[in-house]
This record gives structure tokens, C-alpha cells and sequence, in this order.
């Protein structure tokens, strides 16, 4: 790790439970505690901690929530008080500059940005004409997991009445808490903002609960391949558009009618009347995984790219995400992977590679309405 990096609050106890580290985003992270797949397969059955604190927290003022919608293609103005929604910030031409999650609170609006990002996201966001305040004082843990709800529950009381994409504030031993339920494993489970100051002391409590292990970076990536979750840089760019990226439930019905978002004629257009490419899954014939890069070839000529690919531990076999042109997106398709001049068999297969768990009732209530 020769790059300058920042610290995060929790560096010391990554660095004390044995976190191999290296440079992301800025910071110094840890990719594994005790191996990528052991990791993987714990988040799939128990609960993995994830420290995340190295992405933006930022806040607006309620009454920002109109000036909102002209950077990005979210129905915000209808967004009820401790819901979330994902949208993206989209460049004129329509490109992603970055995707997000924006939380109506009782007191301002709340958004949770990429950490590569986040400066450019404060300054495109202040030249929009909008007041942004960058909690940096906040950081933030993803509990997530199908036991994350056990073990959270025991410390704080009531997250499990929240459903899938909902959100409250809690307190925990007179610690301030932001809880929602979300998360970019396709697993159940929470985001825990918190005051940098405590972090460490939640963490170690959470890490005290049977069904809890810390998690890195390299697992946090292969959960997310299996879930099908596009990640920003990779699957993301500036040259992407929502449409093409799969992403257009992120463009709200009335937007849709009403456009009035930064490339909203070319987005539209393509909502309406096809994009040219799309991102699709592929599954790998064989055992060998493919990663960014690997062209994808039809009759000898290259047709499309991989964007993200690897090895999916709960699936036992490789996969990736690409984009190829719209005619080749059809599930079931034939197409071949180059990977350094070797021809690669592969299919395209629906997403999410691995069927996600989100709670989209509280289960409380589900048994109740049953």
C-alpha cells in the first residue's frame, strides 16, 4: 500500500482483528480477515460486518428536495419521511456520475454517496444551486446478512420492525443512531450511521454477538456480482446511461412523464425506444473466472466488454456482468469471453445471480397479515 491513504475511525481495530489492508477510494481498508469465501458464505448464512465509513454522508434541507430533481431522475418530492430511494446523478448527456440513496428525514434530507466520488458529488451538487453539509463527524457500518436482524435486534431494539428500504432513528447506550434497512449485498440486513466518535465501541459490541464476523472489501465485491448490483467506475460510468445499465426502475413514474432531469430527452428516448447496448449477466462455461476488461466476442469480432467478473462462491461457478449490444441481451444467448486470447463459452443468464432477501415486510406484521 504505497499511495497516501486516509485513516478511517475503525483502522486500528481492522488492523487488531488481523485486516489485511490496502488503498480504496482514498483510504486504507482491509480486503479479508479470514479469506474472501469464508467471509462470502458467512454474510450468506450468518451476518458479516462491513465498515463503509468511507462513503459520503451528506445532508440538505428539506426544502432542497425540488432542486433535487434537476440532478437526478428520482420521484424525491413524493418521498415519505423515513423512506428511502436509489437514483443516480446524471450528467447532461445522461450519464451516471454516480449512484445513490436519498432518505427523506423529519429534519433535512439524507444522502449516502460513493466514497471515490463524493467530492465531486459536493461540488456538482453546489454548483446545482444546493446546500450540502458533509457529515464527515458520521461513520458508517452495513450489517448484513440473514442473522443480522437477531443480532441487532438484541442491541438495539425495534430495527426489526423496519421492512426493506425504510428507516428510523434509534439510540443505542446514548449513542445517536441512523438505521436503515438496506444494504448492496442482496442480503437482508442494515446500514448503521453513527458518530465517528462511537464507532469503535458499537463495532466491538456488534462483533460480540455470536452470529457476527467482520467482513472486507473482497467479499462486499463478490456479494454484490451474485446479487447483481452494478458497482459505480466499474459497471457505472459517465458513458452510461440508466437505461442501458438496467437501472430504469430508478426513474420514477412521473419523471418519466414529467422528464426534466439532466439528459432526460436521450434517457427517455431510450426508455421508450430501446438503448443500443444493455448490461447483462453472463454465466462462464468451465471454472475459470473472467474479470473488467475480457471482451465479448461473436463470430470472432468484439461485440461487448465485462465490466465486473469473478468467482461466485455460493453459485460454485464464475460469472460476470457486460455490456453488449441490445440485440445480444436476450437471455439465452451464446457469446463467447476473450480472456487473454482464449475463448471462453458463455450464456446470458437473468439477474441476480443469487436471489436476494430483502424483508419487504417486517416480519412481525407478515405473520400478522397471514
Amino acid at each position: 500500500m504505497d499511495e497516501a491513504v486516509a485513516l478511517l475511525p475503525l483502522d486500528a481495530l481492522h488492523r487488531e482483528l488481523g485486516g489485511r489492508m490496502v488503498a480504496f477510494a482514498g483510504y486504507a481498508m482491509p480486503i479479508q480477515y479470514d479469506g474472501i469465501i469464508a467471509e462470502h458464505n458467512w454474510t450468506r448464512t450468518a451476518a458479516g460486518l462491513f465498515d463503509v465509513s468511507h462513503m459520503g454522508q451528506l445532508t440538505l434541507p428539506l426544502g432542497a428536495d425540488v432542486a433535487l430533481e434537476t440532478v437526478l431522475p428520482g420521484d424525491i418530492t413524493g418521498l415519505r419521511e423515513g423512506c428511502l430511494r436509489y437514483s443516480m446523478l446524471l450528467s447532461p448527456r445522461g450519464g451516471i456520475l454516480d449512484d445513490l440513496m436519498v432518505t427523506r428525514r423529519s429534519g433535512d434530507i439524507y444522502l449516502v454517496v460513493n466514497g471515490a466520488t463524493k467530492t465531486a458529488d459536493i461540488t456538482h451538487l453546489a454548483m446545482s444551486g444546493l446546500t450540502v453539509s458533509h457529515r464527515e463527524d458520521l461513520a458508517l457500518l452495513a450489517l448484513q446478512g440473514p442473522k443480522a436482524v437477531d443480532a441487532l435486534e438484541r442491541l438495539v431494539p425495534g430495527v426489526s420492525e423496519l421492512s426493506f428500504m425504510r428507516a428510523g432513528g434509534f439510540t443505542w447506550s446514548d449513542v445517536p443512531l441512523w438505521i436503515s434497512r438496506s444494504g448492496y449485498t442482496g442480503e437482508d440486513g442494515f446500514e448503521i450511521s453513527v458518530p465517528a466518535a462511537a464507532v469503535e465501541v458499537l463495532a466491538r459490541a456488534l462483533l460480540a454477538e455470536p452470529e457476527v464476523k467482520p467482513v472486507g472489501l473482497g467479499a462486499r465485491d463478490s456479494l454484490r456480482l451474485e446479487a447483481g448490483l452494478p458497482l459505480y467506475g466499474h459497471d457505472l460510468t459517465p458513458d452510461i446511461t440508466p437505461v442501458e445499465a438496467n437501472l430504469a426502475f430508478a426513474i420514477s413514474k412521473r419523471r418519466k412523464t414529467e422528464g426534466g432531469f439532466p439528459g432526460a430527452a436521450i434517457v427517455l428516448d431510450q426508455l421508450f425506444n430501446s438503448a443500443a447496448r444493455k448490461r447483462v449477466g453472463l454465466r462462464i462455461e468451465g471454472r475459470q473466472p473472467v474479470r473488467e476488461g475480457a471482451g465479448v466476442v461473436v463470430d470472432g469480432i468484439k461485440v461487448g466488454q465485462v465490466t465486473s467478473g469473478g468467482f461466485g462462491p455460493a453459485l460454485g461457478a464464475p460469472i460476470a456482468m457486460a455490456y453488449v449490444p441490445a440485440a445480444l441481451a436476450a437471455d439465452g444467448t451464446a457469446l463467447h469471453v476473450d480472456v487473454r486470447g482464449r475463448l471462453l463459452a458463455a450464456t446470458v443468464v437473468p439477474m441476480p445471480f443469487f436471489p436476494k432477501s430483502y424483508v419487504r415486510q417486517p416480519l412481525a406484521k407478515a405473520g400478522a397479515a397471514q
